[in-house]
C-alpha cells in the first residue's frame, strides 16, 4: 500500500517565530495608540480638556508619524530592514515613557509627537519585512496574524490597561508598554537575522529622488489613493469610542474594559480566519464582505441611546470582525503593488498617507463631535455616515486595484525574494 507523503508545513521554524515576533511587536504599537481611546472618558475630566483637544492629541501622533514616515521612505531601501526596525523601536520606547510621565496636556502633546515620529514608521518596516519574506499566496494569512495584535491589544492590553488606570492613574498603561516593547527590542536584537536580500537591487540613486519617483509613480498613486480613505473610519470613530460608550450608550468604567474583551477574542478569531479565507476565495471578495457589515453595524452603533451591555457588546463584534476583514484583506492586496526594490519606500509613504489622512480625520471628528452639559457626545451619528460613505468608495477604488494586481506578474520576482 502506497503511504501518503507528508504533509508540507505552510511555514519553517523561523518564518513562525518571524510572525509571531512581528505581531507582538504590532501589538505594543497598536496599544500605544488604541489606548488613548478608552483613557479618553478619563483624560477628558483628568486634564480638563474638551473634545476637540482630545481630538489634536490623537492627531498629533498621527501627523507626527506621517511627516517622519514621508521622510523616512526615500532611505528605507537603503538599509538593512532590521537594523531600520530596531532604530525606530528606540525612539518610539523613549516616546512611549514620555507619555508616562507627562504632568499636563502640553507635555502629553510633545510626547505623542515624539512617539509618532518614531512609533509611526514601524508599521510600514513590518509590512516590507512581510513583502520580502512570504509569497502572495501565503501573505493573507499572514496579515491575519500580524493583524492579531489589534483584538489582542482589545483582550489583554486595553482591559488591564484601564484596570492599571482605574487604580494607579493614567500614565500606568504608558510605562507598561514601555516594560513589554523593552523585552521585544532584546528578542528582535538577538534572534531576528538581518533582512537585506533588498539592497542587491539597489542603484545609488539619492534618497530624495528615490522618494519622489515613487510618489509620482502612477500606479503607486491608486494604493495611496486608497489607503487615505481607509484611514477616515478607525481614527473617526475609535478616539471617541470610550466616552461615547460611557456619556451615551450607559456604560460604565467598570464593565468597558468587558466590551473591548469580549470584542477583541472575536477579533483574534477573526484575524487568522480572514486571511486563510482570503488567500483561499480571493481578498477583494473578503474586504467587501467585511465592509458591507461594517457599514450595517456603524450606522446602528453611531444612533443608539441608552443600550444594555449585551446588545453593546454583540454589535461591537460583528462590526469589528467587518473592520478585522477589510484590514487583513486590503492590507495583503496593497502590498502587492510595489516593486521589489521600491517596497520599504512604497510601505513608508503608505503609511505616510494613512497616518497623515487618519490625523485630518481625527482632527475633523473632534470638530463635529461635541460634549453637552450632561456629558453626551453630541452629533456623533454624523460621523456613522460619513465613515458609511467612505467605506463605500473604498469598496470601489479597491476593487481597480484588485484588478490591477490580477493582471501584474509578480509572482517569479517575489519567489526570488523571498528564497
Amino acid at each position: 500500500m502506497n503511504q501518503k507523503p507528508p504533509k508540507q508545513k505552510i511555514f519553517t521554524g523561523y518564518q513562525v517565530f518571524v510572525i509571531a515576533i512581528l505581531a507582538f511587536l504590532q501589538f505594543t504599537i497598536v496599544l500605544d495608540f488604541m489606548v488613548l481611546s478608552p483613557l479618553s472618558a478619563i483624560l477628558l475630566d483628568e486634564l480638563t480638556i474638551t473634545t476637540a483637544e482630545f481630538g489634536l492629541v490623537v492627531s498629533a501622533y498621527a501627523f507626527s508619524a506621517g511627516a517622519s514616515g514621508l521622510m523616512a521612505s526615500g532611505f528605507a531601501d537603503k538599509y538593512d530592514r532590521k537594523k531600520l526596525l530596531l532604530f525606530f523601536y528606540t525612539g518610539f520606547i523613549v516616546g512611549t515613557f514620555l507619555c508616562g510621565i507627562a504632568p499636563n496636556y502640553q507635555f502629553l502633546m510633545f510626547a505623542r509627537i515624539v512617539t509618532g515620529i518614531f512609533g509611526g514608521v514601524i508599521g510600514s518596516i513590518i509590512y516590507a519585512i512581510i513583502t520580502d519574506l512570504f509569497i502572495m499566496e501565503k501573505r493573507g494569512r499572514v496579515m491575519g496574524f500580524v493583524q492579531m495584535a489589534f483584538a489582542t491589544s482589545q483582550i489583554l492590553g486595553i482591559p488591564f490597561g484601564l484596570w492599571l488606570a482605574n487604580h494607579f492613574g493614567w500614565h500606568s498603561p504608558f510605562l507598561l508598554i514601555v516594560g513589554l516593547s523593552t523585552v521585544v527590542y532584546f528578542i528582535i536584537l538577538f534572534r531576528l537575522k538581518p533582512i537585506d536580500a533588498h539592497l542587491s537591487l539597489q542603484t545609488k540613486k539619492n534618497p530624495f529622488v528615490h522618494m519622489k519617483q515613487t510618489i509620482s509613480n502612477k500606479t503607486y498613486l491608486k494604493g495611496f489613493s486608497v489607503t487615505t480613505l481607509l484611514a477616515t473610519g478607525g481614527f473617526m470613530l475609535m478616539p471617541f469610542g470610550a466616552a461615547y460608550s460611557v456619556n451615551n450608550l450607559g456604560i460604565t468604567l467598570d464593565q468597558l474594559p468587558i466590551v473591548y474583551m469580549v470584542t477583541g477574542v472575536f477579533s483574534m478569531v477573526a484575524g487568522p480566519l480572514a486571511g486563510k479565507i482570503s488567500d483561499s476565495i480571493g481578498k477583494y471578495r473578503v474586504f467587501w464582505m467585511g465592509s458591507t457589515l461594517a457599514i450595517i453595524i456603524i450606522l446602528i452603533y453611531t444612533n443608539l441611546g441608552i443600550t444594555p451591555l449585551s446588545v453593546v457588546i454583540i454589535l461591537s463584534v460583528f462590526m469589528f470582525i467587518g473592520i478585522t476583514s477589510r484590514m487583513v484583506a486590503s492590507q495583503a492586496l496593497l502590498t502587492a503593488i510595489p516593486e521589489p526594490q521600491d517596497r520599504g519606500a512604497f510601505m513608508g509613504i503608505n503609511s505616510s498617507v494613512m497616518q497623515i489622512s487618519g490625523g485630518i480625520a481625527s482632527a475633523i471628528a473632534g470638530m463635529i463631535v461635541l460634549q453637552g452639559d450632561d456629558g453626551k457626545l453630541q452629533h456623533y451619528p454624523l460621523l456613522g455616515y460619513v465613515v458609511s460613505f467612505t467605506v463605500v468608495l473604498t469598496i470601489i477604488m479597491m476593487y481597480f486595484i484588485n484588478k490591477m494586481v490580477q493582471h501584474k506578474n509578480i509572482k517569479a520576482p517575489e519567489e526570488a525574494v523571498a528564497a
